[in-house]
């Protein structure tokens, strides 16, 4: 499967990007020189890692009729000393109260199958083209 998403500038330092009838838009902080009117493109980066992670937690419990209700996932990212540069996150997953205890390590492996933390620690080719 691939697929491609369009990426328009509707002014300032706002990008959005477009893809099926999903437009997601980006915006930078103030002290960047935006308007801080919606997350930068890194902080997205940040969200979809979390949001990823989610989906693995929920989709495991819902394939196997597990309560849900208080499931929650707070993912923090840790800076190093390198502008902008993080080296290390934590995902903290909060289990519901009735959780069964004896699928604790087989969510925690779930989560870890995130497809977008997948893709940060393999060879990905990634090319720039002037077209």
């Amino acid at each position: 499967m691939s697929f491609s998403i369009d990426v328009s500038f509707p002014g300032g330092k706002k990008v959005d990007g477009h893809y099926n009838n999903f437009t997601v838009h980006t915006d930078q902080p103030k002290e960047s020189g935006g308007n801080n009117t919606a997350p930068s493109p890194f902080e997205l980066f940040f969200v979809s890692l979390a949001t990823c992670a989610g989906f693995y937690a929920l989709e495991f419990c819902q394939s196997r009729s597990l309560p849900t209700k208080g499931l929650t996932v707070n993912l923090k990212a840790e800076k190093t000393d390198k502008p902008k540069l993080y080296d290390a996150i934590t995902v903290d997953l909060t289990l519901p109260k009735d959780f069964p205890q004896k699928y604790e390590n087989a969510i925690k492996r779930s989560v870890d199958l995130c497809t977008v933390k997948r893709h940060i620690f393999s060879e990905l080719n990634f090319d720039i083209k002037i077209v």
